[in-house]
């Protein structure tokens, strides 16, 4: 597989450190990145009310043309095409490019967006962007807030795009939402239902991968605040914040402390 070599050094250089980086730049391009995506999520939802105005399209290119730059983006910083091709991100990327310079022929999959914030909450670095907003030791309860919201957001959007996308587009979001979240509370109250074998499947998983989340996010509200340190002894990942010896091994640690403040 050809590599990106072609591309000039300080320029893939550059690319990487602020999509891989933890620097400053790196951690205010990855957290505008992010609101982007939340501004194209926000098309997607208001994609009912714009579908028979001039606007419509022209956003819609415009987002477009936004994807297929981020994508020429981040194959300019990957090593190799083969590696950037492996990224499930690159795959939902040019799904999502294809939906959105088709609108009239395929459905606006706009919103499968929100998984690349939880691809961003996976890095290292969104420890650093909590650890800049006073919140480095809940960053466990962040996440898995986080990982619940995007789980949220991609079932609402898939039943919204499914079952709903047709019907007045001032309730058919809310509608999906609400079916989301009595379904993955297991809740339900039987008033909004999808409708045959494939609405049935969709509840199903909707409710087993959800309240997975649930739980989740209760142990890390509930359990005490850990560091993440490997044990060089025993590999012990996790430890109380104040620990000086691995409760595994025994091995004395050396967490890094910055004091108090």
């Amino acid at each position: 597989m050809a590599s990106t070599t072609e591309i000039p050094k300080p320029l893939r250089q550059r690319l990487a450190r602020l999509y891989y980086g933890r620097d400053t730049a790196a951690i205010r391009f990855q957290f505008a990145l992010m609101v982007i995506d939340l501004a194209i999520i926000g098309f997607f939802l208001a994609g009912p009310y714009l579908r028979e105005r001039p606007s419509y399209l022209i956003l819609d290119y415009m987002i477009a043309a936004w994807i297929a730059l981020e994508l020429l983006a981040q194959w300019s910083a990957s090593w190799s095409t083969r590696r950037f091709l492996m990224r499930p991100m690159t795959w939902v990327d040019i799904f999502v490019l294809c939906t959105l310079l088709f609108p009239y022929w395929l459905y606006n999959f706009a919103f499968l967006r929100v998984a690349r914030i939880w691809a961003v909450v996976q890095r290292p670095v969104f420890g650093l962007m909590l650890a800049r907003l006073g919140l480095k030791e809940r960053v466990d309860v962040v996440k898995a807030f986080v990982n619940l919201i995007v789980f949220l957001l991609l079932v609402s959007g898939f039943v919204y795009t499914f079952f709903f996308y047709r019907e007045d587009p001032g309730t058919g979001f809310v509608d999906a939402l609400y079916f989301t979240v009595a379904t993955v509370t297991t809740t339900g109250f039987g008033d909004i239902t999808l409708p045959g074998t494939f609405g049935k499947l969709t509840s199903i998983v909707t409710m087993i991968i959800g309240i997975s989340l649930f739980v989740r996010l209760a142990q890390a509200i509930v359990r005490p605040n850990k560091v993440t340190f490997p044990c060089p002894q025993c590999g012990l990942s996790r430890h109380d914040i104040d620990a000086v010896h691995c409760k595994a091994c025994g091995h004395i640690l050396n967490i890094p402390d910055e004091g108090a403040t």
